[in-house]
């Protein structure tokens, strides 16, 4: 009788000993109504009246912005000159990269444009570049943002070369994005009157107060055997070179315009503007193309028709889409 009570309590012993160990070691997790996916969820019921008034709202709704976009667009002056080929003499249009690699030939030129329309102040002046792959990984990479910050920085060119460094000492700033600035330059004038052209403020406030120092100066730049493009003002500091500025912030597409200054006059309808162009920058070794553009501003911009003519389709194809439901629903009903 004792023995087989032992037996009997070592066995429930054992029993209560194996299930604390099977709860010790458990892999089931925690209960939870996120675990076990028992939170509340909507779950809308797409019904033939919903998803008719859906589409129709939407369609109420784009067309008529994608209206006033067109019109805001329609209502900017736009004028846009290519000078790269004409700027060439006749006697080099068949070896362009001769001519613009000699430093011993005129570059100027002279242009004539017609303002179509009257074009209010201000008239914003770009250069737009055709070809030029400014969003290259080994070109983007070619800077130092810190040596473009503070002076102390100066000798941080490691990401630079080969414009990092001379025999006199490192380049600042460095780099071939700022090596390769854009130089060519223009002069306007209206009946032998000179137009003035504002180069202020054509920069992001971000990038005048916080990304080039007030106490970098241009030092050893375009000094090397090969020049890229424009030379900058060793006595000016980067924070003011805007034009720097403007280059540095590169483009995402290969066909881009850079801001380089204002016309702060009114531009009367037919007149006739004179613009001599310095055409100094080679643009003729990648098959690239140089314009000159004359624009004002809406407040949607400048010239741009992609984004009204994208609302009214895709507000007309909902319109389209509601009325085949409405018959689709009249014709076959659930």
């Amino acid at each position: 009788m004792d023995t087989n009570g032992a037996t009997t309590s070592s066995t429930a012993g054992g029993g209560s000993t194996s299930k604390s160990s099977s709860k010790k070691h458990s892999r089931k997790p925690v209960y939870s109504r996120f675990t076990q996916q028992e939170l509340p969820a909507c779950k809308p019921i797409l019904t033939p009246g919903l998803v008719i008034a859906t589409f129709t709202i939407i369609g109420i709704i784009f067309i008529p912005l994608g209206l006033v976009s067109l019109s805001a667009s329609e209502k900017v002056v736009e004028i846009v000159d290519r000078y790269d080929e004409s700027c060439v003499p006749s006697n080099y249009s068949n070896d362009k990269l001769k001519f613009i690699q000699n430093p011993s030939i005129n570059k100027s030129c002279v242009r004539t444009l017609t303002v179509p329309k009257l074009m209010k102040s201000p008239v914003f002046i770009y250069y737009q570049l055709d070809n030029y792959y400014q969003n290259h990984r080994r070109y983007v990479k070619s800077r130092s943002d810190k040596q473009l910050r503070s002076v102390s920085d100066e000798k941080s060119t490691k990401d630079c070369s080969p414009e990092d460094k001379t025999v006199d000492g490192p380049i600042v700033p460095c780099g071939l994005v700022a090596w390769s600035l854009f130089n060519d330059t223009y002069w306007f004038s209206v009946n032998t009157k000179t137009i003035e052209v504002n180069k202020h403020d054509i920069a992001w406030k971000s990038d005048k107060e916080h990304k080039f120092g007030s106490n970098v100066y241009p030092k050893n730049f375009q000094s090397g055997g090969l020049i890229g493009g424009a030379k900058l003002n060793s006595s000016v500091p980067l924070s003011k070179q805007e034009d720097l500025m403007v280059w540095m912030r590169t483009a995402a597409l290969p066909t881009f315009r850079k801001l380089y200054g204002k016309i702060e006059q009114d531009l009367q309808a037919n007149e006739k503007i004179q613009v001599v162009i310095q055409n100094n920058y080679n643009t003729y070794s990648f098959s690239g193309k140089k314009k000159l553009v004359l624009s004002t501003t809406s407040w949607i911009g400048g010239k741009n028709d992609f984004l009204g003519i994208a609302y009214i389709i895709v507000g007309g194809l909902c319109l389209f889409l509601a009325v085949c439901f409405i018959l689709l629903y009249v014709i076959k009903p659930r």
